[in-house]
């Protein structure tokens, strides 16, 4: 009987869905991880998973049990690195997942200095606006901008992320200046997304107000938009990591600043049992202190 390798069994089945899945990541043949998943059961008096052809469910103890066993193995391996002495040098694979358009503007150069600053660790990155299932797709940290869903995954903040209303000056000399929200309905507007429900918010003097942001171009790409604006097609709503040049050099403007939202927020979002691992540790602490405000 081994409890901890009982544990870490259990955690990769559950992580991955299947015994098949979590026979690969172990190393292990599909028998043997059922095996010992029912013997584990037999011990423990209970069962933690309910079964089918088709797929595993944790019981509400399994998941009891998977949340004590996650916090467990975190602990004794932050015993082991410290330890060994890996505190000294990151080393291993990090799989990280980004927003594209936050990506192009940082993470290139970021990704550069991390590397040279940590010659034994190497980094698979994957650029997606999407929300990555970090667990089945087996990444290791995502940086996440807005607001997040109440999961299992742990969740640490890296940067605020201003967003501003904006236009070309000649689409404002043509269409005037928007002075509060309701002078949107007689603009063009170019939401971020795809719904043609997009409510734009706004907030003034703790007064919140919505509108919707209507107009005959909508794309869930912020340069699309950014560009569309510059070339005077209407008002858009973006970050100021997209639209911060072209603020600079005077190809946009910024609108309604007064009535501009707080800030959304740049998370660091990664699994449980990754919480101890020295290379995400190690990057979301770079971030941090490489990323005050965008």
């Amino acid at each position: 009987m081994n409890p901890y390798e009982d544990m870490r069994i259990f955690a990769q089945v559950m992580e991955a869905g299947s015994f098949t899945a979590a026979a690969d990541r172990l190393g292990m043949s599909k028998q043997s991880v059922s095996r010992r998943l029912m013997q584990l059961e037999a011990r423990l008096g209970v069962r933690l998973l309910n079964r089918s052809t088709r797929r595993l469910d944790a019981t509400p103890l399994g998941q009891q049990y998977y949340q004590s066993a996650m916090r467990l193995l975190g602990e004794v391996q932050q015993v082991e690195h410290d330890i060994s002495g890996q505190a000294q040098a990151l080393r291993g694979t990090l799989r990280l997942s980004a927003p594209l358009s936050f990506a192009m503007a940082h993470l290139g150069c970021l990704l550069t200095e991390f590397l040279q600053l940590h010659a034994q660790v190497d980094v698979e990155v994957d650029l997606s606006d999407r929300a990555v299932d970090l667990i089945g797709e087996g990444y290791d940290l995502a940086l996440r901008i807005g607001a997040l869903e109440d999961s299992s995954l742990i969740a640490r903040r890296i940067a605020d992320v201003q967003r501003v209303y904006c236009a070309s000056p000649a689409y404002l000399a043509a269409r005037g200046v928007p002075a509060q929200p309701e002078d949107l309905a007689g603009h063009d507007c170019r939401p971020y997304g795809h719904s043609r429900q997009v409510q734009w918010q706004f907030r003034q003097a703790g007064k919140a107000q919505a509108m919707p942001g209507a107009g005959r171009m909508r794309a869930n790409n912020g340069e699309i938009l950014r560009d569309a604006a510059i070339a005077g097609m209407g008002v858009t709503y973006l970050p100021t990591f997209i639209v911060g040049q072209a603020l600079a050099d005077g190809r946009l403007v910024t609108v309604l600043d007064d009535w501009r939202p707080p800030a959304l927020q740049l998370s660091a979002v990664y699994p449980q049992h990754r919480q101890v691992a020295r290379p995400v540790q190690g990057f979301v602490n770079f971030l941090r202190e490489r990323l005050l405000q965008l």
